[in-house]
């Protein structure tokens, strides 16, 4: 039997839990995931929306911009997921709320066209200007 993912926020009003990861993780450094989260890059974990469910709290979402909409925590401010009208069905949570990061490594680096110019990943990952399909 395979172990759920399971996160939560900073405060732990959040928690929640899901199936398999339905693409590899990745690490975003697009200027929206950087300003939403005090960050260089953010990582992301992507899952069915049908499989991802919330045990304790909900997140406040905002639409960060059009049909793009981004969950956290009210109390402590983490940055817990996104959504995108593109891709319905899927739901992005990041992946310093894990309980277990350490099972869901990075597989790239996407939006390095938005990236400063001091951000130059080192890690050998393959880098995406934009999206992995762009």
């Amino acid at each position: 039997m395979i172990e759920p993912i399971t996160g939560r926020c900073f405060c732990g009003a959040i928690r929640y839990e899901c199936g398999a990861a339905l693409y590899p993780p990745t690490l975003c450094h697009c200027q929206s995931c950087r300003r939403v989260s005090g960050a260089h890059a953010l990582g992301w974990l992507t899952v069915a929306t049908g499989e991802l469910r919330y045990t304790r709290g909900q997140p406040v979402e905002f639409e960060s911009s059009p049909g793009r909409h981004r969950g956290f925590c009210a109390g402590c401010g983490s940055p817990i997921s996104y959504r995108s009208d593109l891709r319905p069905g899927e739901a992005d949570l990041t992946l310093g709320t894990l309980d277990a990061p350490g099972r869901m490594a990075p597989a790239d680096h996407i939006w390095m066209e938005d990236a400063p110019g001091w951000d130059k990943p080192g890690d050998g990952l393959p880098r995406y200007p934009r999206g992995r399909h762009d």
